[in-house]
């Protein structure tokens, strides 16, 4: 009987760390797309980096968490994202804040306007084609945490509005209202940056 217990004691530690191996793989299995999303939250390059390895970290820590079977990338994306929310926290970056009805169409009331009045998608692409990649990221920086988590999961994670909810643990009408705001104000922080290029 002593040499049994020995035995059931190396297999439960073999079936552990084969259970680790398991997670881990399957977890940088999604590397690319956290980095993406990270990327998307984080102001640069090296924010989305700390940020990637901030999640991976936490996740290797609280492995035994996870419930196999289950959604691994949208764990991993909360997990990135309540990091991202306790970072921005920690800033206390908030952006002036400004009316959300004011200018709602401004970037189209300017091509409009820059058209002559009628509907020339020339012109629409040409003023889309002045963003560079970074003023995009540099708009994205200015929304409030709410408002963009929800977007970059959303438009660029491509979650859909229950997963997005899940994940940020907030009701799917929650996640519809704020992506409804967070695309306006991005309009505006665009249409503004297009203006003071001019």
């Amino acid at each position: 009987m002593s040499e049994q217990a020995p035995d059931t004691a190396g297999r439960g530690l073999a079936e552990k760390a084969r259970s680790r191996v398991r997670f881990e793989e399957e977890a940088l299995s999604h590397a690319n797309q956290v980095y993406k999303v990270a990327r998307h939250l984080a102001g640069s390059k090296e924010e989305a980096e700390e940020l990637m390895q901030e999640t991976y970290a936490r996740a290797f820590r609280s492995w035994r968490s996870y419930a196999p079977g289950t959604n691994m990338r949208a764990w991993l994306l909360r997990i990135l994202t309540n990091i991202n929310i306790d970072r921005g926290r920690r800033k206390q970056r908030r952006p002036a804040e400004r009316s959300l009805e004011e200018g709602d169409y401004s970037l189209y009331d300017r091509l409009d306007a820059a058209a002559g009045g009628d509907d020339s998608s020339d012109d629409e692409e040409r003023l889309l084609n002045r963003l560079s990649q970074s003023g995009i990221v540099d708009a994205l920086t200015t929304l409030p945490h709410d408002f963009r988590d929800v977007l970059v999961l959303v438009d660029l994670g491509e979650f859909s509005y229950q997963e997005t909810a899940q994940i940020l643990s907030v009701p799917i009408g929650t996640v519809m209202s704020r992506l409804h705001r967070a695309r306006r104000l991005l309009k505006q922080s665009l249409a503004s940056s297009l203006e003071a290029e001019r």
